[in-house]
């Protein structure tokens, strides 16, 4: 049977339980919350409880959300659309990508090297495979026409 969440006990155990799990952003946070039958008027303070004592954190999410996705092999642009969709402010989104400190280009290659072994496209119909393929992970149309043609990535 789950628990009732019908006190402010109960609403903050609950999303500590979720934030020992993983990082949450707030309004994923909140969500989850709703689902699990906690009212607005129990989340927000106790979400607000949390951030003042440091245990939700947008900054943190952001960091671990962007280390999670560029590990898998997504882009900055899918990973950016990915946090916009969960809520998150898009200069938040922003800076964080860019305080990454991911090297997108060499990302790129990793993913590149590991779906296609390194084998550049030998006719326009590979091309177009390699490209959609890139394009839809997240990496920039412009880094992905150096990659297919066999250009330096460097000034990424």
């Amino acid at each position: 049977m789950p628990a009732v969440l019908d006190t402010p006990v109960a609403v903050r155990r609950t999303a500590m339980d979720l934030l020992a799990r993983r990082e949450h952003g707030r309004v994923e946070l909140t969500r989850k919350l709703r689902q699990r039958g906690a009212t607005d008027d129990l989340i927000e303070p106790a979400l607000d409880r949390l951030t003042e004592d440091g245990l939700l954190s947008e900054a943190r999410y952001l960091e671990s959300f962007i280390a999670y996705r560029s590990n898998a092999g997504y882009g900055p642009a899918r990973i950016r659309e990915e946090l916009t969709q969960r809520g998150l402010n898009r200069a938040d989104v922003e800076q964080a990508l860019r305080d990454s400190g991911v090297n997108w280009a060499s990302r790129l290659q990793d993913v590149w090297q590991r779906k296609f072994a390194g084998q550049l496209p030998h006719d326009p119909r590979t091309r177009a495979q390699q490209t959609r393929f890139l394009v839809y992970r997240g990496f920039a149309m412009d880094m992905v026409g150096r990659l297919l043609n066999g250009r330096d990535l460097d000034d990424y």
